[in-house]
């Protein structure tokens, strides 16, 4: 026969804390000796974020625009039968995939080395 409950005991997970007993108070910020939280910052929209990105590393929009450039007229050289024009198009794609892997790299140095304010 299986072990049985002794009557009138409530079973209670390891661990767990006493029934109400709260170890902290979830509807307030918690108080931490010495921390001073900084003002919630405001939340950017996709466009704000964008236009702010773009100033500050301009070259990778540019680099992306240009692979894409590439790739799309290189596609459609290839589906109209110019292999020539379609390989040079694909080399084009190639030299600006680099570019723009050089202008995220050089925007992260560039940023790592900007003081912070």
């Amino acid at each position: 026969m299986a072990a049985a409950a002794t009557p009138g005991v409530a079973e209670q997970a390891p661990g767990a804390a006493p029934q109400g007993a709260v170890p902290f108070d979830l509807s307030q910020a918690p108080n931490i000796e010495g921390f001073n939280p900084l003002p919630k910052a405001r939340d950017e929209t996709f466009k704000e974020k964008f236009a702010r990105k773009t100033k500050e590393n301009p070259f990778v929009p540019i680099g992306c625009l240009g692979t894409a450039g590439a790739l799309i007229y290189g596609l459609r050289a290839f589906h109209q039968g110019k292999t020539r024009q379609s390989q040079l198009l694909m080399r084009g794609r190639i030299f600006a995939q680099g570019f723009t892997v050089v202008a995220i790299i050089v925007g992260v140095f560039a940023t790592a080395l900007k003081p912070k304010q």
